[in-house]
C-alpha cells in the first residue's frame, strides 16, 4: 500500500470508528461483536421540491433580488411575487433596471417612481407609491415575534424621502411598520425590526415611497430573529432534522450538483455561494425555479457544526449530468464533458474548497472563511466527487484526474465516489463505476437506488456477499421506497437491519429526498413535508429517526431472535461503547405477534429497567398534511439477562439500555 494510501485508510478509520484499545477506554466492548461504523444514519439534503428557498433557508421574502427570470419558470421576471401599490389616490410607476446595479452579481433592481403621493389616505388609512411581495404562499408570521427587515435603496434625486415598511394582513391590516429615511444618491443598506401584532398565515410585505421622487431598491429581505441557534435557518425544520441525530449531512445534491438537464451553465459553482448575501449569484434551480444562494455553502457547514454532523459536500467532476438537454429515457443521452485543458479548474474548485474549509486564516481562502465570520477551521474529512453521473470513458479520465490531484496534496481527506445511476449488481455503471473504485483503492463509493417496497424486503441480505477484503466501503447515498406508508417505512426498516448487521462494509446511508414543500413537490415520497407553519414527518422519518438516535460501534447478531421468523421479521443489537449504552431493534412487518427471545448475558452492569420505543400502524397507513397517525411511543420495560418480548404486528421498536 502507498503511503497516500495508507494514510487515506487511516483517516478512514478515525472518522468511521474508535479503534478497540481507544474503545476500551469508554466501555469494553464483550466478545462476540463485530466492529461497525458509527456514522451509518445521515441527511442528504438537496434544494428540491422548494427546500431551500421557502423552507429550511429562514428567508420570509420571495425574489427580493429581483432577479427571477424567465430562463428558470415560463411568466417569470425581476416583479414575479412583486405588485405595485398605490395608495390614497398616489400615481406613479415602477420598473425593473439593470443600469449601475448594486453589484455585477447582483444585475436587476426595481425602481419606483411616485409622481404624485395623495395627501389623502385611502378608506384602508394608507397613501404612498410602491411594492408589496406575497413571500412563498404567504408569510407567515407570530404575534410578538420579531423580525429583521433590510433593504439597500438609493435615491435618485439624493434628497431624503421617507419610505414606509408595512407587514400586511388581512384586509390590508397593519401588522407592524416603521418608517426609512433614504438619504444621498448611492447605494445604501437600510435595517429595521418589525413586531408582528398578531398571527397571520398569510401576510405580505409592503415598501411604500411617501413623497415624490425615484426610489431603487433591491435585496429586500424578512428574516425571523428566531432561527435554529442564531444562524438564519427556520426553527422547526432543522429542530426536526437535529431530531434525526444525523451524523453526516451531504449537500447540495443530487442533480443540483452537476446542473441536472441544463448543462454546464447551470453547475453548482461553490464560491458563488459563500460572502455577502447580496454578492453571491443566484440560479436556476435544477428542479425548475429559483435559488438564491441564502443558503450557501458557509451555512451548510454552520449547519452541520451546529447538527455535530461531518459535512459531506458534494463537487462536480467536469462532467454534467446526462440528461442534459431533457435527454432522459434517450438512447443516446446527453452527457457533455469539458476538454481535458480546462481540467485545472475543477481542480483547483475541489483543492480550495479544503483549503476554505480547513485552512488557517492565513490563506486566501481560509482568510474568506474567517471575514464570515468563523475563524476556526470546520475540519472537513469528506469529499464526495461526482453525483449518480454515467460512467463512461470520459467521466472516468476526468474523475481519475481529478482524484489524484486531491489525494496529492490532501491525503487525509476521504474521497467519495459514484458508483452512478441505479446502482445494482449487472448495471454497466455501477460494474464500470466499482471497477474504477478498485483500480485506485477508492475510499468510499456512493450507491443510489429507489425501488417498490419489495425490494428491500427481499433484498435484507444485498450487503452480506460483498467482498470483505475490498478496499472501497459502501455509502448507499441516496435511496427511499417508492411510497410513504407504513409498509415503505417497516420494509426500509428491515433492511436498515441489514445495513447495521453488514456495517463493517457499508460505513453511511441517507434517505433521500430529505424535505419537500406542500403544493411544491418535485419527487414523492420525501422524508419530511412541510408548510409555512407546520412539519409532517412521515412513517420513514420515525424509522430514520429511531436508527440515526440509535447508532453504535458494535453490532452482535445472536442477541435476539424472533420464534418462527421469516423475511417479515428481523433483529439487530448494536453496542455504542462511547454512551456506554445498548441498543435491541426488532421489527415485525407481519400482521401476527411475534414472540422475541433476547440474551443478554454477555454484556455486564445491566440495569433493572430500560425504555422500548415502538411504532406501530396498519400497513396502508401514511402520514399526511390532514393527519399524522404515525408517532413513537416510548414505555419503560423490565431487564434481565435473558428475556422475552412481544413483538407487536406492524410494529418497529428499539429497546435502549444504559450500561
Amino acid at each position: 500500500m502507498t503511503l497516500r494510501n495508507t494514510m487515506q485508510a487511516i483517516a478512514l478509520v478515525a472518522a468511521l470508528g474508535t479503534p478497540m484499545s481507544m474503545a476500551a477506554q469508554n466501555l469494553k466492548a464483550p466478545s462476540g461483536g463485530k466492529k461497525i461504523s458509527k456514522e451509518l444514519i445521515g441527511i442528504f439534503f438537496e434544494d428540491i421540491s422548494h427546500s431551500a428557498d421557502g423552507g429550511l433557508y429562514a428567508e420570509l421574502v420571495q425574489n427580493g433580488s429581483f432577479e427571477y427570470s424567465p430562463v428558470e419558470r415560463d411568466g417569470w421576471g425581476p416583479g414575479s411575487f412583486w405588485r405595485m401599490m398605490r395608495h390614497g389616490h398616489s400615481t406613479g410607476y415602477i420598473e425593473a433596471r439593470m443600469d449601475s446595479p448594486l453589484n455585477d452579481r447582483n444585475p436587476h433592481y426595481m425602481r419606483i417612481v411616485a409622481e404624485r403621493v395623495g395627501r389623502f389616505s385611502d378608506f384602508n388609512g394608507w397613501t404612498g407609491v410602491g411594492i408589496q411581495n406575497q413571500g412563498f404562499d404567504g408569510i407567515a408570521v407570530k404575534a410578538g415575534a420579531k423580525y429583521d427587515f433590510s433593504v439597500f435603496m438609493r435615491n435618485q434625486e439624493g434628497k431624503a424621502m421617507p419610505v414606509r415598511i408595512v407587514l400586511v394582513g388581512d384586509r390590508n391590516k397593519v401588522l407592524a411598520e416603521a418608517e426609512l429615511k433614504t438619504d444621498g444618491t448611492g447605494w445604501k443598506k437600510y435595517a429595521q425590526v418589525l413586531t408582528a401584532a398578531e398571527d397571520c398565515a398569510n401576510a405580505q410585505l409592503a415598501v411604500l415611497a411617501m413623497e415624490k421622487g425615484s426610489l431603487d431598491v433591491d435585496m429586500v429581505s424578512l428574516m425571523p430573529q428566531d432561527t435554529y441557534k442564531g444562524h438564519g435557518l427556520r426553527k422547526d425544520l432543522a429542530e426536526t432534522i437535529a431530531a434525526l441525530e444525523p451524523k453526516f449531512v451531504r449537500f447540495p445534491g443530487g442533480c443540483v450538483v452537476h446542473g441536472g438537464g441544463d448543462g454546464f451553465w447551470n453547475t453548482y459553482r461553490w464560491k458563488n455561494t459563500i460572502g455577502p448575501k447580496e454578492e453571491r449569484v443566484a440560479q436556476k434551480n435544477t428542479w425548475g425555479y429559483h435559488q438564491s444562494m441564502g443558503l450557501g455553502y458557509f451555512e451548510y457547514f454552520q449547519f452541520c457544526e451546529d447538527l455535530g454532523a461531518e459535512p459531506i459536500p458534494i463537487l462536480p467532476v467536469g462532467v454534467s449530468c446526462q440528461g442534459a438537454g431533457g435527454s432522459w429515457g434517450l438512447r443516446e443521452q446527453a452527457q457533455m464533458a469539458v476538454p481535458m485543458s480546462e481540467m485545472d479548474e475543477w481542480v483547483d474548485e475541489a483543492l480550495d474548497l479544503i483549503e476554505w474549509a480547513n485552512g488557517d486564516v492565513t490563506t486566501e481562502w481560509g482568510k474568506k472563511r474567517a471575514e464570515a465570520g468563523h475563524p476556526e477551521p470546520f475540519n472537513l474529512k469528506y469529499l464526495g466527487l461526482g453525483n449518480e453521473e454515467k460512467i463512461t470513458p470520459e467521466f472516468e479520465e476526468r474523475f481519475k484526474y481529478i482524484y489524484y490531484k486531491i489525494r496529492e496534496k490532501h491525503p487525509e481527506i476521504i474521497i467519495v465516489g459514484t458508483a452512478g445511476p441505479g446502482s445494482h449488481k449487472g448495471n454497466p455503471d455501477y460494474d464500470t463505476g466499482w471497477r474504477i473504485a478498485e483500480d485506485i483503492d477508492l475510499a468510499i463509493l456512493d450507491e443510489h437506488y429507489y425501488e417498490p417496497r419489495d425490494y428491500f424486503l427481499n433484498n435484507q441480505q444485498n450487503y452480506d456477499n460483498y467482498p470483505r477484503k475490498r478496499k472501497t466501503k459502501v455509502y448507499l447515498g441516496e435511496y427511499a421506497a417508492k411510497d410513504k406508508k407504513m409498509a415503505d417505512a417497516l420494509y426500509e426498516a428491515l433492511y436498515l437491519l441489514g445495513i447495521e448487521r453488514n456495517g463493517d462494509v457499508v460505513v453511511m446511508t441517507s434517505y433521500a429526498p430529505l424535505l419537500a414543500k406542500k403544493g411544491q413537490t418535485n419527487w414523492n415520497p420525501d422524508l419530511i413535508y412541510f408548510d409555512n407553519t407546520k412539519v409532517y414527518p412521515t412513517c420513514s422519518y420515525y424509522v430514520q429517526q429511531m436508527f440515526g438516535t440509535t447508532a453504535g460501534d458494535y453490532y452482535y447478531g445472536d442477541v435476539a431472535k424472533v420464534e418462527g421468523a421469516d423475511k417479515f421479521q428481523g433483529t439487530s443489537c448494536v453496542l455504542n461503547t462511547e454512551k456506554r449504552e445498548l441498543y435491541i431493534k426488532v421489527v415485525n412487518a407481519a400482521a401476527e405477534a411475534k414472540k422475541t427471545a433476547i440474551n443478554l448475558s454477555r454484556f455486564k452492569n445491566l440495569p433493572a429497567k430500560a425504555t422500548m420505543t415502538t411504532i406501530s400502524g396498519q400497513p396502508d397507513v401514511e402520514n399526511n398534511y390532514e393527519v399524522q397517525p404515525i408517532a413513537p411511543v416510548t414505555k419503560e420495560v423490565n431487564i434481565s439477562k435473558k428475556m422475552n418480548i412481544t413483538a407487536e404486528p406492524y410494529s418497529c421498536s428499539v429497546i435502549r439500555i444504559k450500561l
